[in-house]
């Protein structure tokens, strides 16, 4: 472990949740592999170097399965256990090999950009709800509803349910402890509901991806009804949170650097790569999901016992300068190296990035070719951000609007 005269950060502290870039920047030099106390939980790892945070993305030393780590009490509640620990991103080879061949077969490059003029129709259904001049909170009234509905339509959720869905999501990836009274109460809910939405799916199969997902097939192998209920949450969530954040991060940061928005006004096709530097500069899932060391091993001179959680902070990573990115403090939509592990890599990949990165590109487009005016309603210091380990962006984002011309 490398020695530093200087005192440690506080981490997950306000000062942290507010921009925790310093602090990154403090571990990657002086405690690259940092023990860490969890505010609920076990002690765990937090790795922050790029070189070392995609090793360890590839790495089949590290493991998911809360079951073999987990200890009885710390997983949830026996019924719904199934839904939380049955999906892609909770289980290891050979089950997650089997479960990413089966939703990949419905959960296509096609699907995805079969879904982009709809996007497109549902952002400018939102920015009309606006109207021409105003102030409005950006998370709420735009980057939450878009990726909800469409995430619902796709897999078929009536749009009278979307609240539900929003509000088990919002519970679920703000929450420290998989086991907490309100998680718990608001997961069971929405895992009764999933099960009757299955159930008419089964009865009156339409054409979306819960119905596809229910009847895909590999040499007879299917998804049982537990694996589907868990998918259900997992595209829910992963399709949802990231997105919202992603969106609301985006536009922070252009309307914090009055030139970039000029520029992203004036040149509009720069809207794939200036995706990349959102991802890059902040990543909206700043840390992954737990991981479990299955054997002993050394990461930058520091032993990891085997049963170790171990947490890899992407948000770090992408501000490394090691990562062959150019002045990787500096906010830059124009950046041909925007070095990035924002979707992870290896087998636990991000199989929504797609999905992703065009929400978010036809978000912004569309928000920047509707107002000529867009600001903030506050000053940047007083916007305030998502506490918790793995998401990062805006709880709120107050600003000023107005069509000019």
């Amino acid at each position: 472990m490398l020695e530093s005269t200087v005192p440690a950060p506080e981490l997950f502290g306000p000062e942290f949740t507010q921009d925790p870039y310093p602090a990154y920047a403090w571990l990657r030099e002086h405690s690259p592999v940092h023990r860490i106390m969890l505010p609920q939980g076990p002690p765990a790892w937090l790795v922050t170097r790029h070189q070392d945070v995609r090793a360890l993305l590839v790495d089949e030393r590290l493991a998911k399965d809360l079951h073999r780590f987990l200890p009885e009490d710390a997983l949830p509640s026996p019924d719904l256990r199934s839904l939380l620990t049955q999906h892609m991103l909770a289980v290891d080879p050979p089950t997650h090999t089997r479960l990413r061949q089966l939703v990949s077969r419905e959960f296509t490059a096609r699907r995805v950009e079969g879904v982009r003029d709809r996007v497109a129709e549902i952002a400018e259904e939102l920015l009309d709800e606006l109207g021409n001049v105003g102030e409005a909170d950006l998370v709420q009234a735009f980057a939450v509803p878009l990726p909800i509905t469409v995430i619902c339509e796709m897999l078929g959720v009536p749009m009278a349910d979307l609240h539900t869905f929003h509000e088990w999501s919002r519970i679920a990836s703000d929450g420290q402890s998989l086991g907490g009274a309100e998680f718990e109460q608001s997961t069971r809910q929405l895992k009764e509901y999933v099960i009757g939405l299955i159930e008419d799916k089964r009865a009156a199969p339409a054409s979306d991806l819960l119905s596809d997902l229910i009847a895909v097939r590999d040499d007879g192998d299917r998804l049982t009804d537990d694996e589907l209920i868990a998918m259900v949450f997992l595209l829910l969530l992963g399709g949802h949170e990231t997105v919202v954040s992603l969106i609301s991060s985006a536009t922070f940061h252009l309307l914090n650097h009055p030139e970039q928005l000029a520029l992203l006004r004036a040149e509009p096709d720069r809207i794939a790569e200036a995706t990349e530097e959102f991802l890059r500069y902040d990543t909206p899932a700043i840390t992954t999901s737990m991981r479990f060391a299955a054997d002993e091993l050394e990461v930058a001179g520091v032993r990891i016992a085997a049963g170790d959680v171990v947490f890899l902070a992407l948000g770090s990573a992408g501000r490394d300068p090691d990562a062959r990115t150019e002045e990787p403090e500096r906010f830059d939509i124009c950046r041909k190296d925007a070095q990035h592990l924002a979707f992870g890599a290896g087998i636990h990949s991000c199989l929504g990035a797609a999905l992703a990165r065009l929400e978010c590109q036809v978000a912004i487009t569309a928000l920047l070719a509707r107002f000529d005016r867009l600001e903030l309603a506050i000053p940047p210091g007083e916007v305030t951000w998502r506490p918790g380990l793995h998401f990062r962006g805006p709880v709120a984002l107050p600003i000023n609007y107005a069509i000019v011309a």
